[in-house]
């Protein structure tokens, strides 16, 4: 009894001098942990309005707003990363062997784990070179949508109909970036074969002049439309070949828009806009002479 009373005061005294010596330790380590990564986090940010200054404010904003989230987790990690290690010195764990054992593991997770090793490199150039940035809208991996989250390990993207697609960065092999630093609607315009193609492409150049001077849309419009020509000689039509150049994922309002006006300037202007039809040929014999078509009206009274 007096031995277990004895072992129980030691025990009592030891931790309270460690309490009193390591204790204070721990707590200024925490805080000075939490004070660099706001310090850090400040700073890198910074750092990075510096480096993506250029370009317009927007799609300066789009690249600190993808590279900033990808940086806070980094520091959070590192610097955390770097307490937990202090910290378990002051309870006197050995951190070497520790480490050691980490590196083989790491090195046994990474033969196990090599797709995700794969998603963090694709992720770590995808971030690098700019191709993807939150806020763009992209087709990736067979699915397109408006990028809401960027990472080393995957890109989250949320399509038209509110679906949410995951794709991780290793699918990925082909980007297809539709808003970058500006975007274009291309119209393909078409019209009856019997229209003055030439008069149908000043109606085209006054709906866009007209759309230009709204002040709707003049902010969102950055050149007058361009007319690139008589494209197709379809079945019913000719198709005329245009494209509009706007601010980036601003191309499909104008375009919706430019439709709508382009619309009514066509339908005041008697300019037919061809739908598909049948047309009836009853052929011809070697005389040239097309067989008789008997058509027979009958007149149904309603009961």
């Amino acid at each position: 009894m007096e031995l277990q009373t004895f072992n129980l005061q030691e025990i009592w005294t030891r931790t309270v001098d460690w309490a009193v010596i390591s204790g204070p330790k721990i707590i200024l380590i925490l805080v000075l942990s939490i004070i660099a990564y706001k310090v850090a986090r400040t700073l890198t940010n910074r750092l990075l309005r510096r480096v993506a200054s250029g370009g317009t404010p927007s799609e300066a904003q789009k690249r600190i707003d993808t590279l900033s989230a990808v940086f806070r987790y980094l520091l959070l990690i590192s610097t955390f990363a770097v307490a937990a290690i202090m910290i378990l010195q002051e309870f006197g764990i050995q951190i070497g062997p520790m480490l050691a054992a980490a590196g083989i593991v790491g090195v046994a997770v990474g033969f196990g784990a090599q797709h995700l090793v794969k998603d963090i490199i694709s992720g770590f150039f995808i971030i690098f070179e700019d191709q993807i940035r939150v806020g763009d809208v992209v087709q990736i991996a067979g699915k397109g949508g408006l990028v809401e989250s960027v990472s080393l390990r995957m890109i989250i993207l949320r399509d038209l109909s509110g679906n949410v697609h995951y794709i991780p960065n290793g699918t990925i092999d082909v980007v297809t970036n539709m808003t970058k630093d500006f975007s274009m609607y291309v119209f393909d315009i078409g019209v009856a074969y019997r229209e003055n193609v030439d008069e149908v492409i000043e109606v085209i150049k006054s709906v866009d002049e007209d759309l230009r001077k709204d002040s709707a849309f003049t902010n969102d419009i950055l050149a007058p439309i361009e007319i690139l020509g008589l494209d197709q000689f379809a079945d019913s039509a000719v198709i005329i070949k245009a494209r509009t150049k706007t601010k980036p994922i601003k191309q499909w309002a104008i375009g919706r828009e430019f439709n709508r006006r382009l619309k009514i300037a066509f339908d005041a202007k008697n300019i037919e806009i061809p739908f598909p039809h049948v047309t009836l040929y009853m052929g011809e014999d070697k005389q040239h002479q097309s067989p008789p078509m008997n058509v027979n009206v009958v007149e149904r009274k309603q009961s």
